[in-house]
């Protein structure tokens, strides 16, 4: 004897009027959430970590001596990294005050000559003088045949080469004031010419220690103990983990709406979820990552297929954060961006003027005394 399992067309329609009403419910909460929730964010995994690589280099040639410094280590700005044998910029040094003493003293005695010129003119015009009265005393006597005519000759030429004389003289006194009017003998452009080069060699007799820039951890060092390294080469790089970022790439058609002071978390894939980092957008890339390369896409030369471009939005992250979980550049992370607040700008504002590092101040005002000092030393008496 069989049993008929089939449900009733009642309880059959009431099944699938409650399967229905569980559909429109779960459909009505996703709906929900989605406007409350997933409407307002955006996330991706093409992020990682970004950072500044302070690049060292040297401002003189020289030879490496000392190196403070390896990878991995933690400096702290103002220190010692690199030092260069200081033998080459101490004679470039002394080569430079024996030349501005040398200018210095050429200039005392071309100031001195100037009077001599002076002297010069002076006396010429009492010799012009001289020859036109032996010519005046000459005339008369002449007119008597006293004199011959070959004496009152010599007298007329005597008076003309005076003249001649006199005429000179002013030109070499002229010759002689021109180069010196308007300035004082420790002002002169040869001097300030002399005095510029004093002071280059003044500052890179101490430029052959090199100081660390900022504060960070040594990477990238190539530098060795007994090297000839020349002006400009890089040495090594240091990184200051406290000055980190994130570089999030968004596609384009995600953009819309992104705007400056968002709120945003990142995970880093070294710490997890565990981990959730909270920073803000500071603003988006002036062009997409294509745009930038080294061989940018050619969009009219025929063979240039359209893909989805991605942008980069860079994210602050907060400096206690990353004290407390340290993060390395270049790191996979993942980002979630709050854009529910609209009211911020589509751009970054305008960044604030940098300010030179007071360890790479240079001693200008030192150096500007010492070669007061020569100079005052060559010009006295």
């Amino acid at each position: 004897m069989s049993i008929d399992t089939t449900p009733s067309p009642k309880k059959r329609a009431r099944m699938l009027l409650a399967l229905t009403l569980l559909l429109v419910l779960a459909g009505a909460a996703y709906g929900v959430y989605y406007a409350l929730v997933l409407s307002t964010r955006l996330e991706t995994d093409n992020a990682y970590v970004g950072g500044n690589l302070v690049t060292l280099s040297s401002q003189v040639a020289g030879t490496v001596v000392a190196i403070s410094a390896d990878e991995t280590q933690l400096v702290k700005a103002g220190a010692e990294l690199v030092k260069l044998d200081p033998a080459d910029a101490e004679l470039a040094l002394i080569q430079a005050a024996a030349r501005l003493g040398s200018v210095v003293r050429q200039q005392r005695e071309r100031y001195s000559n100037v009077g001599q010129f002076d002297a010069a003119i002076a006396e010429r015009k009492v010799a012009l003088a001289s020859a036109r009265q032996d010519l005046a005393r000459r005339l008369p006597l002449a007119e008597g045949n006293t004199l011959s005519g070959e004496e009152i000759d010599h007298a007329r030429h005597a008076v003309e080469a005076a003249d001649a004389a006199l005429d000179m003289a002013r030109k070499q006194a002229g010759a002689a004031h021109a180069g010196v009017a308007g300035v004082d003998p420790a002002r002169h452009p040869l001097v300030e010419a002399a005095r510029a080069d004093y002071m280059q060699a003044w500052l890179a007799a101490r430029r052959n220690t090199i100081v660390a820039p900022v504060s960070g951890y040594v990477a990238r060092r190539s530098v060795q103990l007994g090297a000839r390294i020349s002006q400009g080469t890089p040495l090594l790089t240091i990184v200051p983990l406290d000055q980190l970022w994130v570089d999030a790439n968004f596609k384009e058609s995600e953009l819309r709406d992104i705007r400056v002071g968002q709120d945003a978390n990142i995970e880093a894939d070294i710490y997890g979820s565990k981990v959730v980092y909270h920073g803000k957008v500071t603003g988006l890339s002036a062009g997409t990552g294509s745009a930038f390369s080294l061989l940018p896409a050619q969009n009219a030369s025929g063979n240039w297929i359209k893909v989805v471009q991605r942008l980069p939005v860079r994210i602050s992250l907060d400096p206690r954060e990353l004290a407390a979980h340290p993060l390395r550049v270049g790191l996979s992370t993942q980002v979630r961006i709050d854009i529910a607040r609209q009211n911020g700008a589509a751009l970054g504002a305008a960044a604030a003027p940098a300010s030179a590092a007071d360890v790479l101040a240079q001693p200008i005002a030192q150096a500007r005394a010492a070669t007061d000092a020569i100079v005052a030393r060559n010009l006295a008496n």
